[in-house]
């Protein structure tokens, strides 16, 4: 007999989470897709912007439901990904020749630096912890004293919690920062500059649009029909529909299908916080290179937390792709996993060659552990 009897809220929640798996439901989505798509004669690249996104796709096999003109492209949505080469090793230097610990992310142990991963580093003797999030840090610098460092990485999504921290004092003075936060919009709007990468349909991240808002993806009001996502299977089948209504109507909108989360102006709290303790810069993102205003670091106020700073700490001579990865491509959406002559060869989830087949966000790694590429029509 269970000992801990399932509440009433539980089970609420439980079949609210069934609804949007519902295959019936997704069925009759599936059709309405079919049928507005059977109005458009080009094929429709429709874009996500978040590896949470590509995980749904995949692992519910819903590029298999597609019609024949709807094609569904993987984007920069993965935060390790694009996070370059010298930050870990920078992390890797102050480890193994300063004795720090490096506090870290699951998805950061193995991605791997010029020469190596934190993880190949811990193998050499240096003190590598893998964290759930900077909390945790905290409270085990606070707690063993040792100088240790943080690998800040991520989108808008995990910098409220660091900033947080920071903003009320709470950091130790012996744990330092390692900054690499990346901006998603930004981001977008150099690939909708760039020229090459065509994007007729876009499902914009609903992690970070808790934080950031609708309201900062209006810029795209008028260019590309646009439309913010939950994650489960019911949630992304809804915004491919309502792209598609949009472009049989000819409209190009932002339209909001995860209200049940996201609101106009996000979380203004965090955003606050967010614009008091960081400053937006220039930022290299892994195998695309620099992009304006996509970056930020630790405003002045906070720079004595800064690893680079504190340590005097220069990085030269890094390696973001190597030879043959086709990664850089894959996250502009260039390319399929299935383009790149190493995959699921000489690059696997058990012996990564580029960072895209290390984080459970890369696009590599997803389809790698879900089979996504055995539905791609070719």
């Amino acid at each position: 007999m269970n000992s801990f009897p399932e509440s009433a809220r539980t089970r609420t929640l439980h079949r609210i989470l069934l609804s949007y798996r519902d295959p019936n439901l997704a069925k009759s989505i599936v059709d309405k897709i079919k049928e507005y798509a059977a109005q458009i004669k080009d094929t429709v690249r429709i874009m996500n912007f978040c590896g949470t996104h590509e995980h749904t796709i995949t692992y519910y096999g819903i590029r298999s439901l597609m019609p024949p003109n709807i094609e569904l492209v993987a984007g920069p949505g993965c935060p390790v990904c694009v996070t370059p080469a010298r930050i870990i090793d920078a992390a890797i230097k102050l480890a193994l020749e300063e004795n720090l610990t490096v506090y870290t992310y699951g998805d950061m142990y193995k991605v791997p630096g010029t020469k190596l991963s934190l993880a190949q580093a811990k193998g050499l003797g240096a003190k590598v912890v893998v964290v759930y999030g900077f909390n945790d840090a905290v409270r085990m610098a606070t707690k063993n004293k040792d100088d240790s460092i943080f690998v800040g990485v991520g989108f808008e999504t995990t910098m409220p919690t660091v900033a947080s921290q920071l903003y009320i004092g709470k950091v130790p003075n012996n744990l330092a920062i390692i900054p690499s936060y990346r901006l998603t919009p930004p981001i977008l709007k150099y690939m909708l500059n760039r020229g090459d990468i065509r994007i007729d349909g876009i499902i914009l991240p609903g992690h970070v649009s808790t934080i950031i808002g609708v309201e900062s993806w209006l810029f795209l009001e008028g260019k590309v029909p646009s439309v913010i996502a939950g994650f489960e299977p019911i949630d992304v089948l809804i915004a491919i529909l309502m792209i598609i209504k949009q472009l049989v109507k000819g409209e190009s909108r932002v339209e909001n299908e995860y209200s049940r989360v996201v609101r106009f102006k996000g979380n203004d709290k965090a955003r606050k916080l967010i614009s008091k303790v960081f400053k937006v810069i220039d930022a290299d993102w892994r195998g695309i290179g620099l992009v304006p205003n996509s970056g930020a670091t630790l405003a002045e106020k906070f720079m004595h937390y800064d690893a680079f700073q504190k340590y005097d700490l220069k990085i030269t001579n890094s390696v973001d792709i190597k030879p043959g990865c086709r990664c850089a491509d894959i996250i502009l959406g260039l390319a399929k996993p299935t383009d790149c002559p190493l995959f699921m060869k000489a690059c696997t989830p058990e012996t990564p060659y580029g960072p895209c087949m290390v984080s459970s966000e890369g696009t590599c790694h997803i389809w790698a552990k879900y089979g996504g590429y055995t539905e791609v029509k070719q």
